[in-house]
């Protein structure tokens, strides 16, 4: 049997809806604020929309580690879905699923991340839960990060 993992982050931030959803795609900055980057390829061209992907290269724990993305759904500028094709990068197996939620409250903007790992079998299913803490921490810091560089 196969587990499904879920793990939530909240944030608030006072840019706008449409600043948060419109920094939360562009990959050209993400340089700028993303924690342990090395570089995104963009595997096609043009305005980001479903169906884009591209590879992202992170060095996390002393080494480069390389993930598949693709746009899966956007709904601007309340919603981006993104998977992550585990079988496709240096993970080599499970699927990964981001769905941001961008809504106003108040003054205040709050970007809630729903992420979901999915197909961990074996031992790495075993140390799901724990993967699931390390990877809530690490989107907590990205969250984090992009809120700083936006509100520069």
């Amino acid at each position: 049997m196969c587990l499904s993992i879920h793990f939530e982050v909240k944030r608030t931030t006072h840019v706008t809806k449409q600043e948060a959803y419109a920094g939360l795609l562009d990959l050209d900055s993400a340089n700028q604020w993303m924690q342990g980057l090395v570089g995104i390829e963009r595997l096609d061209e043009g305005p980001m929309q479903v169906g884009c992907q591209w590879r992202e290269t992170r060095r996390m724990f002393g080494k480069e580690a390389t993930e598949h993305f693709e746009v899966v759904e956007l709904k601007e500028p309340e919603k981006i879905m993104l998977r992550c094709d585990g079988t496709k990068g240096t993970t080599g197996k499970g699927e990964f699923v981001f769905t941001y939620i961008v809504a106003s409250l108040d003054d205040q903007t709050v970007i809630t991340l729903d992420g979901e790992i999915k197909g961990l079998t074996g031992l790495t299913k075993f140390f799901g839960k724990m993967m699931a803490g390390t990877f809530k921490k690490a989107c907590a810091k990205d969250l984090d990060s992009l809120i700083s560089y936006l509100e520069k």
